[in-house]
């Protein structure tokens, strides 16, 4: 796992900066700190920070082709690439590495843009083909490594693994996206293609670019979709013995290292069943036993660790757990630098914990992220199609005002647990498939950003809002099913955005390295496949994944409630960070932005103060979002 960059002179004549090509590089050293080395060119530097992790001893990059006219910098792992380098010696390839980087550069000296499509793994990676004069950048199938990029106003353009790497740039603006302000008090991250910042952008995932020199057209193309077309009906047994096959395939072709590896173990399904499969590749064998790391609180509300011992024991893995304080909020500024631009998904902070502690003993690990958006595994599906199966016994008609009638007037329940809070239920009735999903979603709804807004920041949007972005893929979406849509919704905007970035940035900080073996295109499009009745059953998420793993995994671990990686953050806001909170959120670096209404403001704190109102999420956000300003933006 490594860290990329690169300037391309879109003239094709200048010269470019060493310089600057080394503080970029510099800038994300954490990505990779086993080496770095540059490559320039005329019209071209690239840059690469390496964490070695295959072929060791031969693997550096920038790497250049036999006849040194073409240049490729590389950020990831391709799974088959044994099998693509048969493949390309078969067609007269030479191989002088034994590196996957090889494989790649060979797959486009064979194939040119299409080499993607022949790529299983996770990668973001940019090639410069002086014979054809061209540089093409390429993210992989779900967005699993982040690729940044920009066209500077002085014609060069400019990409690296993270947005601080382009930033390092002055003639960037550091001015905010409007759009992606709203984006982001909505979704809790700033969804692809935007940044929080003009003029910089995410690379989507399953997308390319291909620039020419002397052409200053930035057309990002899509190279790869997820469909979901289901397959013939088949026996459920059938189902679930090809399933855990599957499983068992996809995490097996992940686990070639010739550093040591192991697993996040949480206790929850998805996790588990990744050991449960590398513990099965390994024959059970003791003395090559998977390795596991597990992260708990000291609040027993919040700490799954117990799960994790009961798959650690089963399996006989060497396991790993730390009990972290639950008032673990010392990490805010740390993690405003790792992220770049405003997150707030507060899993960050145990997501941290346990790629640090994975990495004391470990140099890769593999996840269990993508289960749940796979198989519907999430609870807010569950609420979805309830809401769903409401709205579609009613004619639109009726159904949007008697139920907005109600949502206007049933009384406001944040505190009470989401089945009982009527007005929250009545809204998302009220509204389409897609408008109801994001609303539930949302970390502050439509009404909450109004008041949150000020005049002027309202004004400035011209009308947009944050589902524009849902609504841009739904239109898109190759399914007509209500819940594979918004699965679908989910791989164009939590996963990558949301998810993937959480997990990269946390491990990157440790030099650790993270497979995600659920989220393998070719499994993540046979699980496309499978009927939304087998995903979603009777209220039960993951039905068909839970059905089969009974034989390989303790009862109580599928069927148990779900707690997820939370901190126990309303408390937190209102006992050891009451200060911060004040200091923050009311503080001049956010008033003087304009952004804000200063009243609203003044409210939200107040009331979850005096224990009237959860406003947990908002001032959290709130809080992420004056610390990107203070750490990252400069302000």
């Amino acid at each position: 796992m490594c860290g990329i960059v690169g300037i391309f002179d879109t003239q094709g004549n200048r010269d470019i900066d060493r310089e600057a090509l080394r503080r970029m590089n510099e800038s994300q050293h954490h990505r990779g700190p086993d080496e770095g080395e540059l490559y320039l060119e005329k019209a071209l530097g690239m840059g690469h920070r390496r964490l070695s992790v295959i072929d060791v001893a031969t693997g550096q990059q920038p790497f250049l082709n036999a006849a040194r006219d073409v240049a490729l910098v590389f950020n990831g792992e391709i799974y088959n690439y044994r099998i693509l380098r048969d493949e390309l010696i078969a067609l007269g390839h030479v191989f002088r590495t034994k590196s996957d980087t090889e494989v790649v550069m060979n797959a486009w000296l064979t194939w040119g843009e299409d080499c993607v499509r022949h790529l299983r793994g996770m990668f973001a990676f940019g090639v410069w083909d002086r014979r054809k004069q061209t540089l093409f950048l390429a993210r992989d199938h779900v967005g699993v490594k982040p690729m940044f990029y920009s066209l500077l106003p002085s014609g060069l353009f400019v990409f690296g693994s993270e947005l601080k790497s382009i930033m390092t740039f002055p003639e960037l603006s550091r001015k905010l996206n409007p759009r992606a302000v709203e984006d982001y008090f909505a979704y809790g991250y700033v969804p692809e293609p935007n940044t929080i910042f003009h003029n910089a952008y995410k690379l989507s995932p399953g997308h390319s670019i291909l620039l020419k020199v002397g052409d200053r057209a930035v057309q990002p193309k899509r190279w790869w979709d997820l469909s979901f077309n289901v397959a013939p009906a088949r026996p459920e047994a059938d189902v679930e013995a090809e399933l855990i096959d599957r499983v068992r395939e996809a995490v097996k072709s992940q686990m070639e290292s010739e550093v040591p590896l192991g697993a996040f173990l949480s206790g929850g399904v998805d996790s588990s069943a990744v050991v449960a499969m590398m513990a099965g590749a390994r024959d059970g064998s003791v003395s090559e036993g998977v390795t596991t790391c597990s992260i708990g609180f000291d609040d027993p509300e919040f700490d799954e660790t117990q799960y994790a011992m009961q798959v650690a024991q089963r399996y006989r893995t060497h396991h790993h757990a730390q009990i972290v304080d639950k008032d673990d909020y010392g990490l805010i500024d740390t993690l405003a630098h790792l992220y770049d631009e405003p997150f707030a998904d507060s899993s960050a902070i145990p997501t941290y914990r346990v790629c640090q502690l994975a990495r004391r003993h470990v140099t890769v690990a593999l996840s269990g992220d993508g289960g749940d958006e796979n198989f519907a595994g999430y609870r807010r599906y569950r609420f979805a199609m309830a809401e769903h199966s409401v709205r579609s016994k009613v004619p639109e008609a009726i159904r949007k005002p008697l139920f907005g009638t109600l949502g206007s007037l049933y009384p406001k329940a944040d505190w009470a647990p989401r089945v009982f809070r009527a007005k929250t239920t009545f809204e998302a009735i009220a509204r389409d498939l897609v408008e109801g999903y994001f609303h539930g979603v949302s970390r502050l709804t439509d009404r909450q950003r109004n008041q949150l807004f000020s005049d002027g920041f309202k004004s400035d949007l011209q009308g947009y809002r944050a589902i524009d972005v849902m609504r841009e893929h739904a239109a898109q979406a190759p399914t007509d099913d209500p819940l594979s849509l918004i699965q679908y919704l989910d791989f164009k905007t939590w996963l990558p955005g949301d998810i993937l970035t959480k997990v990269d940035r946390a491990s990157m900080a440790h030099s650790l390295e993270v497979r995600v073996p659920l989220l393998d295109h070719e499994f993540c499009e046979y699980a496309a496949t499978l009927p939304p009745s087998l995903k979603l059953r009777g209220g039960e998420g993951k039905y068909i994944l839970k059905k089969s793993l009974e034989p390989h995994l303790p009862h109580d671990i599928m069927y148990r409630s779900k707690k997820g990686f939370s901190i126990p953050l309303a408390a937190w806001l209102r006992g050891p960070l009451r200060a911060a909170v004040r200091d923050a959120v009311l503080g001049a670096r956010l008033v003087d932005t304009g952004i804000f209404n200063r009243r609203y403001l003044e409210k939200l704190v107040a009331e979850h103060h005096a224990g009237t109102a959860d406003h947990s999420v908002a001032l959290w956000s709130l809080m992420m979002f004056d610390a990107f300003l203070r750490v990252s933006a400069g302000t």
